[in-house]
């Protein structure tokens, strides 16, 4: 009976919202109906009003959308007749319909996502064995000696743990290479690695031939080991010491779970981070998804696998053939298979692994460019909608995830379009500039609205814009091809522990600066056109707005490309440590405050230290995590500065051999809270007022930023500028 009233209520609210959304009225009616919906959608903002009163505003702001779409549908089409201006007035109209698809998909996503999870605390009696597979390529050894530390040292019962390098840079197909130095190569990583396992009690595993690149290389994982679960990382996600604490329990209260996941926390800051220098101030890029969008997905049992910082099933993995290879992104693919399967899933919203992301721009592309064709390839090939096996929730989960990267079309189409009015004078929006105040700006505005109120905390006002811009350039001839040829795009490892010595432009950058000229010269043409035919300045003062809009990401943009040097590729981590010092044989009291994984600031308790200099040799003597005895490390002093009753020293560490990267990894990795506590700090939501000042100032200071390195370049000396301009 109360199924039957609920389904009764919903219709008759469908009811009434068909008919307001058709109803004909003014311009003056429906710019008061979209001042009203704005003001109360603000009150309610203002008020942090939650629960109910979240999906009244989502619900207001969703009748302004549909009025608009309406609207833009019935009355603002060019004719037909006319294809200069159809075509691409046809091209906006879908791209824009595109843009409610996804906003519809995300509502039903995350408009009431589940909490997170409480911190788990289980016991060690009947766990379950682990492997745990950290699958490699290129990686340097002092990272993955960081990994695998970090990996053996987690906190588990230590005959239920295994822990495997699975590497693909050292296969008898690499080590057999009818290049002789490629051969050599091979053959020295297989000895080095193979050493580093042994020292680290790790198991080395490598395979004959490089199949189905890393789908391939954790399947032959798999055939080589025995483990319940399977925990995967990437070489450069150092666990913390309670993953699998925080993990594992989960699989004993569901039979048919097939995956826990965790987020992706990073301890350096991505390109537009490092450029733009938001890394300590604004949530990062990826929170969006990992801080809300992952809760969602798994409110409807749809979050799924991300390649790495995650425990599956081996049951599951055995049932579906191990993991699956058919596109390049194995992880979303894998998590389909399994869901279709009735295998469920489960989504951990706390920071367990610290990670790095690509330091520069050029592979910070490359990393997408291959997530955009991986889903491109899901969508294709598994087509989530019609997907046998998936409850209706699920099918609208992974399309919203695989449409996603479409966006490069619509953030094109929306780049140029003005560009169609001012500089060829095409009807291609069918309105007056009074019919756009009416429903265009209100719909903006409450968009906005929309996006700041679900994920205010998590990304502020016009940065997912920008993220879609810089990468929508390079982006969408990736996209193009893999439609065109969907088995054409290949695994492509996303590059490690880079770093910029000297300030420099992208070497990717030159289009940017093509599409900044354009706009610019499009400005040029909105004010000659005002001033030349002023009975149709109020659409072209709206086109201008719209253009001018477009000039402002463009110009954040050339701050974006505009690489700042930077010596490390991963920043320091605060932390506190009771430590002492050694040096020449006498130990001070001192106190570890920062820590990077090539060194750490240390502050010393004493105004005198005998035979301090640069370049002296110490050791610094702490208590890891889990053990009750003291462990030594070598460092190198590399500065030193008084601070009243305190030395404070910059030291970087001296690892004798592989042993000593697990006190490395115990100072940076052990303790997960601190991950939890740094992105705490950056979650802040300014609003949509203060958030759009805040990211007009830091795009006309980072316009100037890019020009300047620019014109460094075109003088001669723009790959090796520093000072003021960095």
């Amino acid at each position: 009976m109360n199924r039957a009233r609920s389904v009764v209520f919903w219709a008759i609210v469908a009811i009434c919202e068909i008919v307001l959304i058709t109803l004909p009225v003014s311009r003056q009616a429906q710019l008061i109906a979209g001042i009203s919906v704005v003001t109360l959608m603000g009150i309610i903002k203002i008020l942090n009003a939650q629960g109910t009163w979240r999906l009244i505003s989502l619900a207001l702001g969703t009748g302004i959308v549909m009025r608009y779409v309406y609207w833009r549908t019935t009355e603002t089409l060019p004719p037909i007749e006319q294809l200069e201006d159809f075509i691409p007035g046809m091209l906006l109209y879908l791209a824009e319909m595109y843009n409610v698809l996804m906003l519809a998909l995300s509502l039903f996503i995350v408009a009431m996502p589940l909490p997170s999870r409480p911190p788990r605390n289980d016991a060690h009696e009947d766990l379950p064995t682990v492997d745990v597979f950290i699958p490699t390529y290129n990686e340097d050894a002092k990272l993955l000696a960081n990994t695998l530390a970090a990996a053996q040292a987690m906190d588990y019962p230590p005959e239920k743990l295994t822990v495997w390098l699975l590497d693909d840079g050292g296969t008898v197909q690499k080590r057999n290479a009818a290049d002789v130095a490629s051969a050599e190569a091979a053959m020295d990583r297989h000895r080095e690695l193979s050493e580093l396992c042994r020292i680290l009690g790790a198991n080395y595993l490598t395979r004959e031939l490089n199949e189905h690149a890393k789908a391939g290389n954790l399947n032959n994982g798999l055939a080589h080991s025995t483990g319940s679960l399977v925990a995967v990382f990437d070489a450069d996600h150092a666990p913390a010491r309670d993953f699998l604490k925080q993990t594992v329990g989960y699989f004993g209260e569901d039979p048919k779970l097939f995956l826990v996941q965790t987020p992706h926390f990073f301890i350096n800051p991505d390109p537009l981070e490092r450029n733009l220098q938001t890394f300590e101030t604004m949530p990062s890029e990826n929170e969006m998804f990992y801080g809300i969008i992952q809760r969602g997905l798994d409110k409807w049992n749809a979050a799924f696998f991300c390649g790495s910082a995650a425990v599956l099933s081996r049951r599951a993995l055995e049932q579906s053939k191990g993991f699956s290879g058919l596109s390049i992104t194995e992880d979303c693919e894998t998590a389909l298979a399994l869901h279709s399967a009735g295998w469920n899933s489960v989504y951990v919203d706390r920071p367990l692994i610290a990670g790095l992301q690509p330091a520069t721009f050029a592979s910070f592309i490359g990393q997408r460019s291959r997530w955009a064709q991986g889903m491109m390839q899901i969508l294709r090939f598994r087509f989530p909608l019609f997907k046998r096996g998936l409850t209706l929730p699920q099918r609208l989960c992974y399309m919203s995830s695989t449409l996603f990267w479409l966006f490069p079309f619509t953030r094109a189409t929306f780049l140029f379009a003005p560009l169609f009015y001012l500089l060829f004078d095409l009807q291609i929006f069918v309105a007056s500039g009074g019919d756009f105040l009416a429903y265009t700006l209100s719909y903006l505005i409450v968009n906005l609205m929309m996006q700041n109120y679900l994920y205010g905390f998590f990304r502020w006002p016009w940065i997912s814009e920008l993220y879609e811009y810089v990468q929508t350039v390079h982006l969408l001839p990736a996209v193009i091809s893999v439609m065109l040829n969907p088995r054409k795009p290949t695994f492509k490892v996303t590059a490690k522990d880079e770093s910029i010595a000297v300030s420099r432009l992208s070497e990717i950058s030159r289009p940017f600066f093509v599409i900044f000229a354009a706009l610019l010269i499009a400005t040029g043409f909105a004010v000659y056109r005002i001033y030349t035919e002023p009975h149709k300045a109020d659409i072209t003062l709206v086109v201008a707005g719209w253009n001018i809009l477009n000039l402002i990401m463009a110009g954040a943009a050339l701050g974006v490309v505009a690489e700042r040097g930077e010596r490390a590729s991963s920043r320091r981590v605060k932390l506190q440590r009771r430590c002492e010092v050694g040096i020449d044989d006498q130990w001070y009291t001192a106190s570890i405050e920062n820590v990077s994984v090539g060194g750490a600031e240390v502050h010393v308790f004493s105004k005198q230290i005998r035979g301090l200099a640069k370049g002296k040799e110490a050791l610094l003597r702490f208590q890891p995590h889990g053990v009750t005895t003291s462990e030594l490390l070598p460092i190198v002093v590399r500065g030193m500065e008084s601070s009243g009753d305190v030395t404070v020293l910059g030291c970087q560490f001296q690892p004798a051999g592989p042993l000593d990267h697990r006190w490395i990894a115990d100072l940076i990795f052990a303790n997960s809270r601190q991950w939890s506590q740094f992105q705490e700090s950056r979650r802040k939501n300014p609003g949509l007022i203060k958030g759009s000042v805040m990211f007009l100032s830091m795009a006309l200071y980072q316009t100037s930023r890019g020009l300047v390195y620019f014109l460094r370049r075109r003088g001669g000396d723009g790959t090796s500028s520093r000072g003021s301009a960095s």
